[in-house]
């Protein structure tokens, strides 16, 4: 068996306050834009195509990141891509990614306590953050979601959709069928194939999501037991910021 087609191992879920309680030393490396980058990758900005409000029309992430997504689909079997749906996200979007999700688990989980629900929703979304120690992880351009395509553009079987908040959507879930189905088999095998081209380009992957994978913010630091994080919070500059900035820096 190659590394491409390695076993994924259950992880457990990280102690949250620990994780944010990691320092952050911002490199204040730049957010990029995708939609130029025409190989080896490909853009989908998801939200943007559902119609999520305040989404972004491009994916964003630090520079860093664009290497070692580039890297990851360099590793790639010939006739499949590296699709990246979500990179840096602007607070308003994980804001309304959040309530929504809130939403739909009141109305299905009305006797849990606060404490309950937070922690049945962050399993899928983090709770908004701006805040410079603990920043929700796509505020800082370290986050990203990602899937796989054949040459025509046609979406490998996952197994789940993206987002789906179902248990099947933790990335280990396939592993534990004792005898698959070929379609089942199928989706191990992608799955697979995902996590370990972005985990050799130096992503950790969050064991709820299958897409979601993490570099340099304080969720990679938890996983990869680095002492610190490399990315906080971070902006897309407005063209009044960025005008803002120039005319600071040459006064009259």
């Amino acid at each position: 068996m190659n590394f491409l087609s390695q076993a994924i191992a259950a992880q457990p879920e990280p102690d949250w306050p620990q994780l944010h309680a990691l320092p952050i030393a911002e490199n204040d490396e730049p957010l990029v834009p995708l939609g130029l980058v025409c190989s080896p990758l490909r853009a989908y900005p998801a939200y943007f195509h559902l119609g999520v409000p305040n989404a972004l029309s491009d994916c964003y992430v630090r520079r860093s990141v664009l290497s070692r997504l580039q890297k990851a689909a360099r590793l790639l079997p010939a006739g499949i891509e590296l699709v990246v749906l979500d990179g840096w996200r602007p607070f308003t979007v994980q804001q309304y990614l959040f309530d929504t999700l809130s939403t739909a688990m009141r109305l299905h989980h009305a006797g849990d306590s606060d404490t309950e629900l937070l922690a049945r929703i962050r399993h899928f979304v983090a709770p908004p953050s701006s805040e410079p120690e603990a920043p929700s992880p796509h505020l800082t351009g370290g986050s990203v979601d990602v899937t796989l395509c054949d040459g025509g553009g046609n979406w490998l079987d996952m197994g789940t959709e993206f987002d789906d908040i179902s248990p099947w959507s933790y990335s280990a879930a396939f592993e534990a069928i004792g005898k698959p189905s070929s379609r089942e088999a199928e989706v191990i095998e992608n799955r697979r194939l995902l996590h370990s081209v972005m985990t050799h380009a130096g992503f950790t992957n969050l064991a709820s999501e299958w897409w979601h994978f993490d570099y340099g913010n304080q969720s990679w630091a938890w996983h990869s037991q680095a002492d610190k994080a490399l990315f906080g919070v971070t902006f897309w500059p407005t063209l009044g910021q960025r005008w803002l900035r120039q005319v600071a820096q040459f006064p009259s």
